[in-house]
């Protein structure tokens, strides 16, 4: 199925729309067909993002939204509602990271992550869903994992533990909605270049670090993701429910560390 006609006229919201990850999966979907709310707590962020997609051809539309206040991510699906007509397809992409030790990560922090990244999955896909069951016409609902649901990085507890709960959420999800014709599924990153891998990876050494756990040896794209998203969010997978697909380069097979050429880490 042609990239360009695959979701028509379909409806999509994404949060965490204004910036990596997050945008790609609305220039994908968009590029796909179909109409898109990007959603984002930074509101001139996804005002640029939603500017941005318009001026691709993208029929694109934006509003500020904390995903953890139950209100926000309502009046989210509300304003899709609104402006498009309904909604076909949510992805629950929005999602923070704090790091500290584990006997220093403060109370605070673990709520905050637990907050955006787990509650804010089950508010969006609980009011996407609410929609779509209204609507009697099916959906396909995308939650946003990582590699991290599984395996564990010391510093990062809460992101851990957070997205571990996404991939339970989401099948349990996929279950409870089968019955009305939902789909749910997710996709589970590894390094893939945002800001946030940007931030971390400063220097020869910390990109030898991340390529040495990476088989193909290079970290992945946004758009990546996005076009897995993309699949997941069409007719294309219209048999697949409660999985989570990981894009991660090879990293979760791997039981050893690569060794990395010395240009690869330049």
């Amino acid at each position: 199925m042609a990239a360009g006609a695959s979701l028509l006229n379909q409806v999509a919201l994404i949060t965490g729309g204004a910036r990596g990850i997050g945008f790609a999966c609305a220039q994908s979907l968009g590029r796909a067909g179909a109409k898109v709310l990007v959603a984002d707590i930074d509101a001139d962020a996804v005002g640029q993002a939603e500017t941005q997609l318009q001026a691709e051809g993208i029929e694109a539309f934006s509003c500020a939204c904390d995903v953890g206040d139950k209100q926000q991510v309502e009046a989210m699906v509300a304003a899709a509602v609104s402006r498009f007509g309904g909604l076909d397809i949510a992805v629950a992409n929005a999602g923070i990271v704090r790091s500290a030790d584990f006997l220093e990560m403060s109370e605070e922090d673990w709520d905050a992550v637990l907050r955006v990244n787990l509650k804010g999955t089950f508010l969006t896909g609980q009011a996407a869903a609410r929609q779509m069951v209204s609507q009697g016409r099916g959906g396909a609902i995308v939650n946003m994992s990582s590699v991290n649901g599984i395996t564990a990085i010391p510093t990062i507890a809460a992101y851990n533990a957070s997205k571990g709960g996404v991939d339970n959420l989401t099948r349990c999800m996929a279950l409870s909605l089968a019955p009305h014709g939902i789909r749910v599924n997710a996709v589970g990153p590894g390094s893939i270049m945002t800001d946030v891998l940007q931030s971390v990876v400063t220097d020869k050494a910390a990109m030898g670090k991340v390529l040495s756990r990476t088989p193909l040896l290079r970290v992945g794209e946004p758009g990546e993701v996005a076009s897995v998203v993309r699949f997941l969010a069409s007719r294309d997978s219209s048999y697949m429910t409660g999985q989570t697909v990981y894009v991660d380069g090879g990293r979760l097979a791997l039981n050893y560390t690569v060794k990395v050429p010395e240009e690869e880490g330049s």
